[in-house]
């Protein structure tokens, strides 16, 4: 048996997985440290390993891959998942994995990997014929973009993301808002889609449910801009600013 290439049927591995080839731990160790040493596998963080391919030179497991094995409940989530939909045409070098047990901020092969806090289950997809990977589905990774879009994209990046996406579930978006149970993000959310509506085919009655939920309160749409108009209809404060698309375009912002 060469452990090599039967660790190259897996992305990414564990010190267990590499016990399943031998009758005990130490022996398995021994191999897993030789196979370091001359650098046919590589070590993601503790007890987190992937071979590397005799190809490309490089990580057999992606950054996906990677995100969803963190932990038992990890996944891609954010502007992670949106990248993974290919609904930003953007780059980035950072990874957002959603997940119900914290861990460390790591570096690996060039992507800094962050933690975000899961508060639900409920909208995250096992990927068929992905090698692991776990991901928000759109409706989920929408509303959580505008939710912490003053920590993680940025309104800009998140309003880009929007109007790329299409038809979406209205039955999603109501579940997930009600188990985020937010009403800043109802408020947002309303005002943020009801913009581009005709591309997402969301009803009157989805938008009346966002302003009854959303509460009374005035609020600034996002906290990196105190300056804009007072848009009546959702009680926001908006600025003109993050209404311009990567085409140049203003979308209507009622002023």
């Amino acid at each position: 048996m060469d452990l090599y290439f039967e660790l190259l049927k897996y992305p990414i591995f564990t010190l267990e997985d590499v016990c399943a080839f031998y009758n005990n731990q130490e022996s398995a160790r021994s191999a897993l440290k030789r196979l370091l040493s001359k650098g046919r596998v590589m070590r993601i963080r503790r007890n987190l390993y992937t071979a590397i391919s005799g190809e490309t030179g490089g990580p057999v497991a992606n950054r996906f891959q990677i995100a969803s094995a963190i932990t038992k409940s990890a996944h891609v989530s954010h502007h992670s998942a949106m990248e993974y939909y290919g609904i930003t045409d953007q780059v980035f070098f950072e990874v957002y994995v959603g997940s119900e047990t914290p861990f460390q901020s790591f570096q690996f092969d060039g992507y800094a990997y962050h933690y975000v806090h899961s508060k639900f289950a409920e909208g995250i997809e096992n990927v068929k014929y992905s090698s692991g990977i776990r991901v928000t589905d759109k409706e989920r990774t929408l509303l959580e973009s505008i939710k912490d879009m003053d920590k993680i994209a940025g309104p800009e990046e998140v309003l880009s993301n929007i109007e790329n996406m299409n038809r979406i579930s209205e039955d999603k978006m109501l579940k997930y808002l009600d188990l985020f149970n937010n009403q800043f993000l109802y408020q947002k959310t309303g005002y943020l889609l009801s913009r581009i509506n005709d591309q997402l085919g969301l009803s009157a009655d989805f938008f009346d449910i966002c302003r009854i939920k959303a509460g009374k309160s005035s609020r600034y749409l996002s906290s990196d801009f105190k300056n804009g108009t007072f848009d009546a209809d959702w009680s926001l404060v908006v600025p003109q600013i993050i209404f311009q698309t990567k085409n140049g375009g203003l979308l209507d912002a009622n002023v």
